[in-house]
């Protein structure tokens, strides 16, 4: 195999449930214009593949919306990863990767640790499911840490029944008021109502039911080797900061020899889409000379805030 070996990482982003490579495209074009490298991956079933049901158009027919079938009833954990790993694969014939997932991305990310831990120089967690004692994202929904989390008001959105749909079919382009009111409060934080909308126009309607079920906890003798970043949304209402928080005290209890480095940023669960400051922490990570001292900003919002 040809290298053409110039040192510099990549960044391979990696989405969240019912999203896509899109979400990244603003940290991307800000990166890029840094000197950075990065590349966003759309999953199985996502992006330019995703599945729009025709009853999810407008007019929508929300009760052929309920059993219309998807294609992504099929898709498992081992195509996200065989996937992500050939992106990797890919990635590294040009120099050191580092391995970035937000929100349920972060299943994808331990396992293609778990995989390829040789291929991958770091893992970054941005507010993403990081699981370690537990087997599963549905065991993490259950523990106290959870307790605040506004996920429900979203769970309210799905339309059908997994079970028998093989996804989770959740409406963003409902008219009820209560659906606005979720994705803003659950997900958006801060963003104006005008950002709201935009939001929920670019989510995807399918998401595979399988991934919160996986088996998703990172190995010590595998992903653990690999050195970790998890970067804590502060004013996160879907993943709280308290089950953040225990995903990283989790991991350091797994691998006390390779503790996690902690960046915080006060963002809401959708923060990837328009922080600075998260610009500042991967840009930080990307620099040429591995450990150097975090940027004034970075610096700030890791010993400031959280």
């Amino acid at each position: 195999m040809t290298t053409d070996h110039d040192g510099r990482p990549t960044l391979v982003l990696i989405h969240g449930t019912n999203s896509n490579a899109y979400g990244w495209s603003g940290l991307i074009n800000e990166l890029a214009l840094r000197g950075r490298r990065s590349v966003a991956v759309n999953l199985p079933g996502h992006g330019d593949d995703q599945f729009i049901p025709r009853s999810y158009q407008a007019p929508q027919d929300l009760e052929a919306l309920a059993t219309e079938p998807s294609p992504l009833a099929g898709i498992t954990i081992d195509d996200y990863v065989d996937h992500v790993v050939e992106v990797v694969r890919r990635a590294r014939r040009h120099g050191p990767v580092i391995l970035v997932g937000s929100s349920q991305g972060g299943v994808t990310v331990s396992r293609v640790g778990n995989a390829v831990p040789d291929l991958i120089d770091r893992v970054v967690y941005i507010a993403a499911y990081c699981c370690v004692d537990l087997p599963n994202m549905l065991s993490y929904l259950e523990t106290p840490e959870n307790a605040d989390s506004l996920l429900p008001l979203v769970e309210a959105m799905k339309v059908g029944d997994p079970a028998k749909l093989g996804v989770s079919r959740i409406n963003w382009r409902s008219a009820d008021p209560a659906a606005f009111h979720a994705i803003k409060h659950c997900l958006a934080g801060d963003f104006t109502d005008e950002g709201v909308r935009w939001l929920a126009n670019m989510l995807e309607p399918d998401e595979t039911a399988a991934i919160p079920v996986t088996d998703a906890r990172g190995e010590a003798h595998t992903w653990g080797r690999v050195p970790r970043t998890y970067v804590r949304f502060t004013e996160d209402r879907l993943i709280p900061p308290a089950l953040q928080d225990r995903f990283i005290a989790e991991a350091d209890r797994l691998t006390p020899h390779n503790p996690t480095d902690v960046r915080s940023v006060a963002a809401p669960h959708v923060g990837p889409f328009h922080r600075p400051e998260l610009v500042e922490i991967l840009a930080d990570l990307t620099n040429p000379t591995p450990g150097t001292a975090p940027s004034n900003l970075a610096r700030e919002e890791v010993s400031g805030r959280g």
